[in-house]
């Protein structure tokens, strides 16, 4: 695993779960193309993977 992420995020949250939303809000992002970076570990790696369709990721 690289040792940051880049998190960037690429599509709106609206009308999206409320998880959804709330993942995208612990991980940082507010603004669409808004681009936050992260330690690599586990629990950014779960946060990824439920909202994977609404940001990019790239490793550092």
């Amino acid at each position: 695993m690289a040792n940051k992420l880049a998190i960037t995020l690429t599509r709106s949250v609206i009308g999206r779960t409320e998880v959804q939303r709330d993942t995208v809000k612990a991980l940082g992002l507010r603004k669409l193309h808004q681009t936050v970076e992260h330690d690599d570990n586990v629990a950014i790696r779960g946060m990824i993977s439920r909202v994977s369709h609404l940001i990019t990721v790239k490793e550092q």
